[in-house]
């Protein structure tokens, strides 16, 4: 069992599927000879060959339209955006016609693609790079987006995608690729899409995050340590489907629900997650629920950028007000 970051998991659950499925392809700007931008695909045109590994041109609406292509005709596409803020143009195929095939055909045609991409800030990167899109993926019927906070967890995830068959969205938080190693077992394994991880149990309070935002929450929680605040962890690790249960069933318990998001604040998953409190859990709270997110702006440009990220201090400040909530 190898200890890994959470890119190199990923790069090892596509080598895994392309030895083990020769339908499996991968491609995006730049993915091929160099790896992509992260070399998150490095090394894999060197061992399968241009034909399964190649490089495209810059258009995003041609990558994404040919994917669809493939999967409806017997081929299991990896496409990659290079980066999420990029993906606008081929937001069209996806919506209109990735999520849409099996209901447009009636069950006759799915479309086994994966789309990956990396996203979110953190980076001090350009305009367009530093975007959390979570919802406007979430909000497409057909559409599976898996977004993995864990090595571990990128591995397993990244396999049950290229074998659903259906379109899954896979975003990357580029922020946490390589910021942390996890022992990664290395035979093939999968972790179910559509399943929230109780990452840490408690009956003070509920605390829901995923992606890059899952380690900032776990460092507020160090932080908090001396305060003695009991709370619950979950990580979402899908947003669609999203497993209300899990998260509901916690709250149930604890009374309290905070969520924590680096997207805008108005619109978001935080505002969704905390709605089906309301109406599904209502009579358990014992305070409002509440959410750390990014602000309703576009991401600032690098020397601002830091103003508009969330991180442990911003969390911790709101796990101590949501604990020390009183009617």
């Amino acid at each position: 069992m190898a200890e890994l970051t959470l890119l190199q998991a990923i790069n090892k659950a596509l080598e895994q599927q392309m030895e083990k499925d020769k339908s499996v392809v991968v491609f995006g700007e730049d993915a091929g000879f160099e790896g992509g931008v992260f070399r998150v695909t490095a090394g894999l045109q060197k061992k399968f060959g241009e034909d399964r590994v190649f490089d495209t041109p810059i258009a995003e609406a041609a990558i994404v339209g040919n994917a669809i292509g493939m999967a409806i005709n017997g081929l299991k596409p990896v496409a990659e955006i290079q980066f999420s803020g990029f993906m606008f143009p081929g937001y069209n195929q996806i919506v209109t016609h990735a999520a849409r095939m099996r209901n447009r055909s009636r069950g006759k045609y799915g479309v086994p693609m994966v789309v990956r991409m990396p996203y979110g800030g953190g980076l001090r990167a350009l305009e367009h790079h530093s975007e959390s899109l979570e919802t406007l993926f979430a909000h497409i019927p057909g559409l599976k987006l898996v977004i993995p906070s864990t090595p571990y967890d990128a591995k397993g995830l990244m396999i049950a995608a290229i074998q659903d068959p259906d379109p899954v969205i896979f975003m990357e938080p580029k922020r946490i690729y390589r910021a942390f190693k996890q022992e990664v077992p290395d035979q093939e394994y999968k972790v179910e899409i559509g399943k929230a991880r109780v990452v840490k149990k408690g009956e003070g309070m509920t605390v829901v995050a995923w992606g890059a935002m899952m380690r900032e929450t776990q460092k507020a929680l160090k932080r908090l340590e001396k305060e003695n605040i009991d709370v619950e962890l979950i990580d979402l690790r899908t947003i669609a489907p999203l497993d209300y249960d899990t998260v509901l069933e916690s709250v149930k318990k604890t009374g309290r629900l905070l969520v924590v998001s680096e997207q805008v604040k108005s619109l978001g998953i935080a505002s969704e997650l905390i709605t089906r409190a309301n109406e599904e859990a209502f009579l358990y709270l014992e305070a409002p629920p509440m959410r750390v997110t990014g602000h309703d702006i576009t991401v600032p440009l690098p020397k601002g950028e830091h103003h508009h990220m969330v991180d442990e201090k911003r969390i911790a400040h709101t796990i101590k007000k949501l604990a020390n909530y009183e009617v």
